[in-house]
C-alpha cells in the first residue's frame, strides 16, 4: 500500500465517524445557532467552551497519529480531536462536517528566530535575549508571505478524493488573526529587559511597537493581495474566547471570492503588561493594538492579565465584542462596565483538572460565585490553560457537567 493510500484509508475511517456525530443537529446546527445568539448578545444562557491546551498531549499524543506527511497528520489530528471532544468533553463547541485544509502558505514573520532553552516541564522555556542594544533591532525584517499554489492544489485534490464525499472540505488561507506585540518584543529582548526598558529606553519600545504595527499591516496587505484571507465566523477558535460563529460577519458587500479584513474576527493581548499601570499599558502597547485591530469586523481583547482597571482604553477598540476575564480578575468589576454590550470571556481556574484528585465542589463553588457576579452582563465560560488532566480525560466532561449545573442554578 502506498503512503497516499494508507493516509486515505485512515482519514476515511475517521471522517465517517465524524460524519455520524455531525449529522446529529444537537452536535452541529443547534450548537452553531446557540453561539450565534450568544455572540449577537442575545443568548439565553452562557456557553461552555473547553480548550485543553497542553492536556491535548495526554488526550491525543502525536505518536497516536497514523498518517504520514504534515498536512495529512494535521487533518487526522483535527478529526481525532472532534471524536475525543464528543466522547469526553461534551461542551458547546459544534462538531461540524466542515474540515479546513490549510493552503501551503509560508510567513517569514520577523526574519530571525528567537532563542529559547527548553525547560524540563512540558511547554516551559527560557528566553535568551538576542537584542542587547537598540541598533540590534535592525536585524529583524518585515514579514514576507509566499504561497505554493501547486502544493495547495495537489493537497486539496488528495483530501477531496479521500474524504470529500463524506465531509465538506474547505481550502483556507489565514483564519487566525491574533496579535501579540509584547510577546514578540519579549521573545527577542526578554521580559526582565522589557520592564527596565519602560524606564530606561521608552523611545526604543515605541520604535519597536511601530515597527511591529507596520509589519502587521504589510503582512495583512499581502494576505489580501494574494487572496489568502479566509472567513473565521464559524467553528474556528477565536483567540482567548470561544468559537467565531456569527451572522454579523462577513460585512455587507461581501464577495465570497475575495475576503476582506472587515469580514473577519481579530484579537490582541499584552499579558506581559499584567502588572503595568493602565497609563503605561495605553502608552506602550494598547494604542498600537487598536491601530492594528481597527479594520476588523469584530474583535476580542485580552488573555491572562487582569483588565479590570484598563477597560477605558480597551473599550476604545473598534468593533470590540469580547473582553477576557482571567482567573484572578474580579468579575464584579467588569459586569457594570461591560453590561450587555460586550461578552465577558471568563476563564475559571484550570487547577482542579490538574490536581491529584478532582474536586468537583471547588469547581462548583467558583463557577456559581463567578456567574452570580456576572448577572446583568453577557458571559461565556472558557476552560483553558489546562496542561494536564492526570491522564483522566473524563475530568473535562465532569467540569462541563458542573458548569452547566451552575448555569442552571444561577442564571435561570
Amino acid at each position: 500500500m502506498t503512503e497516499a493510500q494508507n493516509n486515505k484509508q485512515i482519514l476515511r475511517a475517521l471522517a465517517l465517524q465524524v460524519k455520524e456525530i455531525a449529522s446529529d443537529p444537537r452536535n452541529n446546527e443547534e450548537k452553531v445557532d446557540f453561539w450565534k445568539r450568544h455572540i449577537s448578545l442575545k443568548g439565553e444562557k452562557p456557553p461552555v467552551f473547553v480548550h485543553p491546551d497542553g492536556a491535548w498531549a495526554e488526550l491525543l499524543p502525536q505518536e497516536a497519529l497514523q498518517c504520514t506527511g504534515w498536512t495529512a497528520r494535521l487533518v487526522e489530528y483535527e478529526l481525532r480531536k472532534r471524536l475525543i471532544r464528543h466522547q469526553y468533553i461534551k461542551d458547546d463547541v459544534p462538531i461540524t462536517e466542515v474540515i479546513d485544509v490549510p493552503k501551503a502558505v509560508d510567513n517569514s514573520w520577523w526574519g530571525v528566530a528567537p532563542k529559547r532553552i527548553p525547560g524540563s516541564t512540558r511547554g516551559a522555556y527560557k528566553t535568551i535575549p538576542i537584542i542587547e542594544n537598540p541598533s540590534d533591532w535592525k536585524q529583524l525584517s518585515m514579514p514576507v508571505i509566499t504561497h505554493d499554489e501547486k502544493r495547495t492544489e495537489s493537497e486539496l485534490d488528495f483530501f477531496n478524493d479521500a474524504i470529500g464525499d463524506v465531509l465538506t472540505i474547505r481550502s483556507v488561507g489565514q483564519t487566525n488573526f491574533s496579535f501579540h506585540l509584547m510577546n514578540w518584543y519579549c521573545a527577542y529582548r526578554g521580559l526582565d529587559n522589557l520592564l527596565y526598558d519602560l524606564y530606561d529606553e521608552p523611545e526604543m519600545i515605541h520604535e519597536v511597537m511601530q515597527f511591529f504595527v507596520e509589519g502587521v499591516k504589510s503582512m495583512l496587505a499581502q494576505y489580501e493581495k494574494y487572496n489568502l484571507l479566509s472567513l473565521n465566523n464559524n467553528q474556528v477558535f477565536h483567540y482567548t474566547g470561544g468559537v467565531g460563529c456569527t451572522d454579523e460577519l462577513p460585512a455587507p458587500g461581501f464577495d465570497p471570492d475575495r475576503v476582506r479584513l472587515c469580514d473577519l474576527w481579530g484579537a490582541a493581548e499584552a499579558q506581559e503588561f499584567a502588572q503595568i499601570s493602565p497609563e503605561m499599558h495605553e502608552e506602550f502597547v494598547l494604542q498600537y493594538e487598536r491601530e492594528i485591530l481597527a479594520p476588523f469586523g469584530l474583535n476580542g481583547y485580552g488573555c491572562c492579565d487582569d483588565l479590570s482597571e484598563k477597560l477605558d482604553g480597551v473599550l476604545k477598540i473598534n468593533n470590540l465584542r469580547r473582553v477576557a476575564v482571567c482567573p484572578w480578575a474580579d468579575i464584579a468589576k467588569f459586569t457594570p462596565v461591560l453590561q450587555k454590550n460586550y461578552i465577558m470571556t471568563w476563564k475559571p481556574k484550570p487547577m482542579p483538572l490538574a490536581a491529584d484528585t478532582f474536586d468537583g465542589e471547588i469547581v462548583k463553588k467558583e463557577l456559581e460565585n463567578g456567574l452570580q457576579k456576572a448577572k446583568g452582563g453577557v458571559i461565556e465560560l472558557i476552560l483553558r490553560d489546562t496542561h494536564t488532566c492526570k491522564n483522566q480525560p473524563e475530568r473535562f466532561g465532569e467540569w462541563v457537567k458542573i458548569a452547566r449545573q451552575a448555569i442552571d442554578t444561577v442564571w435561570e
